[in-house]
């Protein structure tokens, strides 16, 4: 099922002159239909899975997809006008054949022989968008691509095999889409969120001296896991940025009484992925690690307060960064104070809580805000927790204490 709120979609395309987006990237293209685009998007080129949002809400949605994948898709997204392309992979249902003959026939008899690409044929691709875009009425329309993620040789061949329509960067408009989630994302990060929250709580029981970072990393994700598994449902990734001591680049470092171990962790669900931060000692820190923690903390509050529909993500920024200069950290910059989170790329999405981000806060936004200090010779020491923007303010997602924990006293 899609993702996308077509009401919003429509304001939101109708304001920007829109008449549909056209939509590349393979995460957009699971947003938008609800099913994944499918094995040929490993290559990174435009044009192994196209998905067509109209600006017309009663326009149904539409894909043009491997068929390879075809099938996934049917299933998954019923609803969606589905047209197909070869790639490379030879599949066939050979189920009650017991011949070669047979199996030959069957080739013949659903139209799956013949000559296949070496990965997938573009221009193919793209004649199929032609031919629904036609059908649609779209031809000569303004049409929106993911131009933040379509390579610019690809794009060029877009308009010179459609060279009848206007094409135009919808990226603004996908990415405003994505920011607002809808309760089945909600729930997809709320899951994320727990078991990335279950797997720290494993590993702060696995800190003890002489253990390395790669346990450490080892408990964390088999904590993830078990809490996936126990609560009905499964893991579709996870990641893990771990540093133990005070040398930030040693991946194979021990804990040592009175190391800062900072775990900074994800795991993804439905391609969702979750973000949030724990700091943990074994035995008491240094006297400067205890100083530091503390900004962090009084800076996370005067962002956490900030975070309220109608707010720009700026004040966020703003506040923060006011909070550590009053507290004596007078060369203290951070480039973000947090993001939004979600099924895109990478981790981190748009919005960013920054100094020039204008955007405004909205409900039904989940958002990771975050405290970060990285001291080379003392150790990276952070907070993050991940939020649903309500109506009124913000609910926290995770439940494990902020604070610098010492883990030799549990």
């Amino acid at each position: 099922m899609s993702d996308i709120d077509r009401k919003r979609a429509a304001r939101l395309m109708n304001e920007a002159g829109i008449d549909a987006l056209v939509l590349f990237q393979p995460e957009a293209f699971r947003y938008a239909v609800g099913a994944p685009a499918g094995v040929a998007t490993m290559w990174g080129r435009a044009g192994a899975a196209v998905a067509l949002v109209p600006a017309q809400t009663d326009a149904p949605l539409a894909a043009i997809v491997s068929d390879h994948a075809a099938s996934a898709l049917r299933a998954n997204a019923p609803e969606v006008d589905i047209r197909t392309h070869r790639i490379w992979i030879d599949m066939l249902d050979v189920t009650g054949a017991e011949t070669v003959q047979e199996i030959n026939e069957a080739y013949r008899r659903t139209g799956t022989g013949g000559p296949r690409p070496e990965t997938f044929d573009r221009s193919v691709v793209f004649a199929l968008l032609g031919d629904l875009l036609q059908e649609r009425g779209l031809t000569n329309a303004r049409l929106a691509a993911d131009l933040e993620f379509m390579p610019a040789a690809d794009f060029k061949a877009l308009k010179e095999s459609l060279p009848q329509a206007e094409w135009l960067d919808g990226s603004t408009v996908l990415r405003r889409l994505r920011a607002v989630k809808t309760a089945d994302e909600i729930e997809r990060l709320r899951r994320a969120s727990q078991a990335a929250e279950a797997g720290l709580t494993a590993m702060a029981q696995a800190i003890r001296p002489g253990v390395s970072l790669p346990e450490l990393s080892a408990a964390w994700k088999a904590g993830a896991q078990i809490a996936a598994s126990n609560g009905g449902f499964s893991l579709s990734g996870h990641w893990d940025y771990i540093s133990v001591g005070a040398d930030l680049a040693n991946m194979t470092a021990v804990v040592a009484p009175g190391d800062l171990i900072k775990a900074d962790v994800g795991t993804l669900v439905d391609g969702y992925s979750s973000d949030g931060a724990r700091t943990y000692t074994f035995g008491r820190p240094s006297g400067l690690a205890i100083d530091v923690f503390k900004a962090l903390e009084t800076a996370f509050h005067a962002g956490l307060a900030q975070i309220r529909p109608g707010n720009p993500f700026s004040s966020v920024h703003a506040a923060m960064l006011q909070s550590m200069r009053k507290d004596g950290f007078a060369e203290y910059y951070r480039g973000h104070f947090g993001h939004a989170v979600g099924g895109s790329v990478g981790i981190e999405e748009w919005p960013f809580f920054s100094a020039g981000n204008m955007e405004i806060i909205e409900p039904n936004m989940v958002v990771a805000l975050e405290a970060p200090f990285y001291g080379q010779g003392l150790g990276a020491l952070m907070i993050e927790d991940q939020f649903l923007v309500t109506d009124s303010g913000a609910e926290c997602m995770n439940r494990l204490p902020r604070g610098l924990v010492d883990v030799s006293n549990l």
